[in-house]
């Protein structure tokens, strides 16, 4: 682990914790951890966490925990009997299997009474469950929306069993195109029932993580830092949080809720924002809130410190006060090993001092977040030649995070730390050239609220250039800014890192209008 994570937390949870008899575990994606919270054998709390890449909705289901990630589904199994400790733990969870669905942006996952996985595909609408020979099986979609395309046209998020059914899901808007759910952010959300795909309530804000419990549908009104439960076609509140409400789970009279600060300035504007700003914390906390449900007071709060700045989804683990989990890059999740009928592990074939024995390259494990990503996007290996077919393709859910490991893309650079990064303060808009699966080369728009937009990145791989893909890119994310209501589009000449004189050209090749006075050029969409 790179950074320990930090918390700040009322000393009487953890004996809360101990008195519930459960452990928590959350799940974010920004800082790609797998966190567990539990008590240790002096009542202490216990911070255990785990890297994996991109983590997001969690399920426990028995012996089992089921995370989605960036483009597998795992499955962790739990590898201790009852009673049965490994190194201070009362539950050892391994990556026991994982399932290829490609990055459709999968957010929460659950197992209905079947044991049939079921997942929220948010890319493209729907949700899904795993088949033999597919990278998914659509089972569902909202009823206004009429194609399977990974277009992330609701922001579908969240679903709910009951009775161990499928029963309600949550969506930020109701547009049929794509990414039409930006539109709709301040009123646009909505709670559907599955099996009637009926609107059972409408005029939220960003709803997340819908649940039924002790027969009552509970639905968190994000964009207002809400939790709160349907009650004739609308929302009565319980409770208001602190931050970006995200990740809900119940035990008993009680509520658990994820919060996540608000960082993403593409969600400015919110009212949440407004009350925090109030209430003189304007970014709000990230954390988790015990929330007790008889008198929607937050009897505990745990926030968490940097490097943890949001949180996607959290699960209650009943009968668990130590939890611990194999990471995969843990030796031991290659060297311990089960045998059916035996409480003892085996600890087979350990590290050997000589280091790495196989000839060639170390491959890289499956699930871990790969730093070179970044450092992969400018390297000439990764094209093997520059006659292969292109194809150019929108780049949704693009924000300064997701942006990172493409930095090298971008020119002017965006990576962490740039002065171009620090300066962003719209909503990004990007469309990139695609030789087979590799990218080639990106453009990259900034909303500047006022239904213009800026070019605010242009870049080709070198071995790629002369070859008009600049000049493409930035037509065809006219188009798609077109298609998104905002015109018209300026571009600077100024700026650093930037070769004017190619700009320039490019510029006129589009018939782009240059005001030489005033360093920019920009063209009316029609």
């Amino acid at each position: 682990m790179t950074e320990q994570t930090r918390a700040n937390f009322n000393p009487e949870l953890a004996a809360w914790l101990s008195q519930q008899g459960i452990a928590l575990v959350l799940s974010t994606y920004r800082a790609n951890r797998l966190i567990f919270l539990g008590v240790d054998a002096n009542g202490a709390l216990r911070i255990h966490e785990r890297l994996y890449d991109r983590p997001m909705g969690l399920f426990a289901s028995g012996q089992n925990l089921w995370m989605a990630g960036r483009s597998h589904l795992w499955r962790f199994d739990n590898l201790l009997a009852p009673g049965q400790h490994h190194d201070g733990a009362d539950r050892l969870y391994v990556p026991a299997a994982s399932f290829l669905t490609g990055e459709v942006n999968a957010h929460e996952l659950v197992v209905d009474s079947q044991g049939r996985l079921v997942f929220v595909n948010t890319a493209f609408s729907c949700l899904a469950g795993l088949r033999s020979g597919v990278s998914f099986e659509p089972l569902w979609q909202p009823p206004y929306i009429d194609q399977l395309q990974p277009q992330d046209r609701c922001h579908l998020n969240g679903v709910a069993l009951r009775d161990g059914q499928l029963q309600s899901v949550t969506a930020c808007g109701q547009l049929n195109e794509p990414a039409g759910w930006r539109r709709q952010r301040h009123g646009g959300g909505v709670v559907i029932d599955v099996p009637s795909g009926e609107l059972v309530l409408q005029g939220l804000s960003m709803p997340h993580s819908p649940r039924w419990h002790q027969d009552r549908l509970w639905v968190l009104n994000s964009g207002l830092g809400e939790l709160g439960y349907v009650e004739e076609g609308r929302l009565e509140v319980v409770c208001q949080l602190p931050g970006f409400a995200r990740g809900l789970a119940f035990h008993g009279g009680y509520a658990l809720v994820g919060m996540s600060q608000l960082r993403s300035k593409q969600f400015t504007g919110l009212p949440l924002e407004e009350r925090l700003h109030a209430e003189g914390r304007p970014k709000g906390c990230c954390g988790v809130a015990v929330v007790n449900l008889s008198s929607g007071e937050q009897e505990h709060l745990l926030e968490l410190n940097a490097p943890i700045d949001e949180l996607f989804d959290l699960a209650v683990l009943p009968g668990v006060q130590r939890p611990r989990a194999l990471g995969l890059r843990d030796g031991l999740s290659d060297n311990l090993v089960k045998l059916p009928g035996q409480q003892d592990f085996v600890l087979i074939k350990p590290s050997l001092p000589s280091g790495q024995p196989h000839q060639g390259p170390e491959v890289p494990r499956l699930g871990i977040p790969d730093a070179a990503l970044s450092r992969s996007a400018s390297s000439s290996t990764s094209v093997t030649t520059a006659s292969a077919e292109l194809r150019y393709q929108k780049i949704y859910e693009l924000t300064e995070t997701t942006l990172q490991p493409y930095s090298a893309l971008t020119c002017p650079s965006l990576a962490l730390g740039s002065a171009a990064l620090a300066k962003l303060s719209g909503e990004l808009f990007g469309l990139c050239a695609m030789a087979g699966t590799t990218m080639v080369g990106m453009a990259i728009a900034e909303a500047t609220g006022s239904g213009e937009a800026r070019l605010l990145s242009l870049m080709v791989l070198p071995q790629w250039r002369g070859g008009g893909i600049g000049t493409r890119l930035v037509g065809h994310l006219m188009v798609f800014l077109k298609a998104e209501q905002i015109s018209p589009l300026t571009a600077s000449l100024d700026q650093p890192d930037v070769d004017q004189a190619a700009l320039k050209r490019l510029l006129e090749r589009l018939k782009w209008s240059i005001d030489a006075a005033a360093v920019t050029a920009q063209v009316e969409l029609r």
